[in-house]
């Protein structure tokens, strides 16, 4: 179970990202909210997930699953650069979290 909250803590970081980014430096009410939602639910499922999960990989993980979704919907739907290198990049953050948990 933990394991699951972490993986949709960390899917929810990617939403706060993106919200931060569309608030505009908190002048568009919407996104701002989006972004309070997100980011309190997030840190609350880190928080219980952190309970039963080690702390180093946790984080790691978290961190590895919002890094790598905001990066992705930057390229999906932000126009940004998809070039081999970012892709490549991506695909070392994604196997280095799977190994945390595979060695978890």
């Amino acid at each position: 179970m933990a394991w699951l909250v972490l993986i949709i803590s960390g899917l929810l970081e990617t939403v706060w990202a993106i919200a931060l980014d569309r608030s505009a430096g908190f002048t568009r009410p919407a996104p701002t909210a989006v972004f309070g939602v997100a980011v309190v639910l997030s840190m609350a499922g880190l928080g219980y997930a952190l309970r039963t999960i080690p702390v180093g990989t946790g984080y790691a993980v978290w961190v590895g699953i919002g890094a790598v979704g905001t990066a992705l919907a930057g390229m999906l739907a932000l126009n940004e650069p998809a070039t081999l290198p970012r892709i490549l990049c991506l695909l070392l953050v994604i196997t280095g979290v799977a190994g945390l948990k595979y060695f978890h």
